[in-house]
């Protein structure tokens, strides 16, 4: 199987313009016509690409989505906000209007992909967080042109594929959030590679409930209660909370042990589950954490994320956080410098460890320059 090409298997891009793909899809806050940026994290971490070809003579035009405009420009989404921050990090880079404004993006149509490469002589995919995606930008340009993966899309790799291939032990995975079905597929990847899982969140309701346990009005996912079941009774330890914080039939804040009245809803792991992870986490070699614990949006049940992300934090194993509300849960909590790496990705993070593959690798190991 060819490998991924690298920045340097493109050859001299002096005088060259470069599509790189990146992900610009960046949180903002204020009214539509005047959007600010309130976290510049995903177009700093694409700096070090830009920057290399840049400084080799290549023009720089990024290309990214932003939001969900469902295929007609969106004043809300528009990248100019984006645009501004680029220029003040990398002057002279250009960037495309928002990919999303064409519903040939989402759509993959080769027609689209031709107009996105018209005039480009190479291309680069640092979009790791849409690299699971078999979009028009994604998997179309290296169909033509000479392509590579961007720094950023090349350390995600290492990261993520060492878990798969060859994690230091003990090796503990900590899932959280709200459906399980969500996550199956990447829970039987993960029992495959783990020698522990730990599951909190919304999810852990269902495998409770597949230990016969009363769960009152939480989340639970009955028809897969059999499949949890199934999951509980392999070979690998999964550790489930042993203790509730939630809301009782009244509305008033509670905490139960692991058999809820009826009425109540589950919505942080307890104090005492929170500290039984924590030591989990603390004994690992190697931990990759993905999914809240709890709410934790809602200060009253947020403890439980807050104790692994402090866990992850003090650990002196390798922790890799794999995007999404975990990073976003680490940053609310002024953690996020304190974990050995952050995806970029949430979505493909999982499918990654959970298939080894992505569409936007894919096509890069069928680039014209790929060996």
């Amino acid at each position: 199987m060819p490998r991924i090409p690298t920045l340097e298997d493109l050859g001299d891009v002096s005088g060259k313009r470069v599509l790189v793909r990146t992900d610009f899809n960046v949180p903002m806050e204020g009214p539509d016509e005047a959007r600010t940026i309130t976290d510049d994290f995903r177009i700093r971490a694409a700096l070090p690409t830009i920057n290399w070809l840049t400084e080799r003579g290549a023009t720089v035009v990024c290309a990214s989505h932003l939001g969900r405009p469902k295929g007609a420009p969106v004043v809300k989404y528009s990248m100019e906000p984006v645009r501004r921050r680029l220029a003040e990090l990398a002057p002279g880079v250009e960037l495309l209007e928002n990919l999303r404004f064409n519903a040939g993006e989402e759509k993959n149509d080769p027609d689209f992909a031709v107009q996105l490469v018209r005039g480009i002589d190479a291309y680069v995919n640092d979009a790791f967080g849409a690299a699971h995606r078999a979009h028009a930008s994604v998997v179309g340009p290296p169909k033509t042109l000479p392509s590579a993966a961007g720094r950023l899309l090349q350390r995600e790799l290492e990261v993520l594929g060492g878990l798969r291939e060859n994690p230091k032990r003990p090796f503990v995975a900590v899932l959280g959030g709200a459906k399980v079905s969500d996550k199956l597929g990447v829970i039987e990847a993960l029992l495959q590679v783990v020698d522990a899982l730990v599951i909190g969140g919304g999810m852990c309701f269902t495998f409770l409930a597949a230990k016969g346990y009363p769960v009152g009005d939480s989340i639970c996912e009955l028809d897969h209660v059999s499949t949890c079941r199934k999951l509980l009774e392999g070979s690998k330890p999964i550790h489930l909370p042993e203790d509730i914080n939630g809301l009782d039939a009244s509305g008033a804040y509670a905490t139960f042990g692991v058999r809820l009245p009826e009425g109540a809803k589950g919505l942080d792991i307890g104090p005492g589950s929170a500290a039984a992870f924590s030591d989990v986490i603390m004994e690992a070699r190697t931990v990759f954490w993905n999914g809240p614990m709890g709410m934790f949006e809602d200060e009253r049940f947020a403890s439980g994320t807050r104790t692994v992300a402090h866990a992850m934090a003090d650990t002196k194993a390798f922790t890799v956080v794999g995007g999404g509300d975990s990073a976003a849960a680490l940053a609310q909590f002024g953690l996020d410098e304190e974990v050995d790496h952050v995806s970029t990705g949430g979505g493909a993070s999982l499918e990654l460890l959970e298939l080894g593959d992505l569409p936007g690798l894919a096509a890069l190991r069928g680039a014209p320059n790929a060996r």
